[in-house]
């Protein structure tokens, strides 16, 4: 996989933006009307929500695909990625339902992918005084391991908020379907040849509840770093 920068500016109307969500009716529809302020075309995937997730998304213009029972948010955004490939996008970016990334710093990502990159990252690392310290320390710890495999540096490889260049999206849609794909893709991007850059972001933390199994996703991602450390 080579970069191909410079054939097709990027810009509002050639990127595509993934929110997946999982009963977030308390956020999503602010979250959606914010980031069509930033881009043309938002797509959120309901991931079996049990209230009103589906309906204040659609309300507030978004596209919506809902999964008929949960599947996990890796599962969600091949569910989005999919979508936007076949509706030829040229960029898809990805942020979470639950207002912890601004939609305003969108214009961020747009700018830095007009550099080719395959993959581009946000990073809170270089603010991290809102950021608590056992997070702060694991995600250092995770991202210089994940970062070493990748043999290249992703300094915040934790992050949700992500930008792809579509010519990526086809390697990507297979892998797991729980919070393990995201760090899977750093690795299968990277194998493939692919530049990942990162794009300073700001650090939110408000009232979302994390969806991570603190013992079963541990395992997860232990498993999933042993298998491509070996290879």
């Amino acid at each position: 996989m080579a970069d191909s920068p410079g054939a097709i500016e990027v810009n509002r109307a050639t990127v595509a933006a993934i929110i997946p969500a999982y009963c977030e009716e308390k956020h999503v529809g602010d979250v959606v009307e914010r980031t069509l302020k930033q881009v043309d075309h938002v797509l959120v995937v309901d991931d079996g929500s049990s209230d009103a997730t589906t309906s204040k998304a659609g309300s507030a213009g978004a596209h919506v695909v809902t999964h008929e029972r949960n599947a996990g948010k890796g599962e969600s955004i091949k569910t989005g990625l999919r979508y936007w490939l076949e509706r030829g996008l040229r960029h898809v970016i990805i942020l979470d339902s639950d207002g912890q990334h601004l939609p305003e710093e969108i214009a961020r990502f747009i700018a830095a992918a007009n550099g080719g990159a395959a993959l581009l990252i946000g990073t809170r690392m270089n603010d991290v005084r809102q950021m608590p310290l056992v997070r702060r320390m694991v995600n250092r710890y995770m991202s210089r391991r994940i970062s070493r495999v990748c043999e290249q540096d992703v300094p915040d490889t934790q992050c949700g908020f992500r930008m792809f260049s579509a010519d990526v999206i086809p390697d990507l849609l297979d892998g797991p379907a729980r919070f393990d794909y995201e760090t899977e893709v750093l690795f299968i991007v990277s194998r493939k040849g692919g530049k990942i850059e990162s794009v300073p972001i700001s650090t939110v933390y408000g009232d979302e509840v994390s969806s991570i199994h603190p013992i079963r996703d541990s395992i997860r991602f232990l498993r999933l770093m042993r298998r491509y450390e070996k290879l």
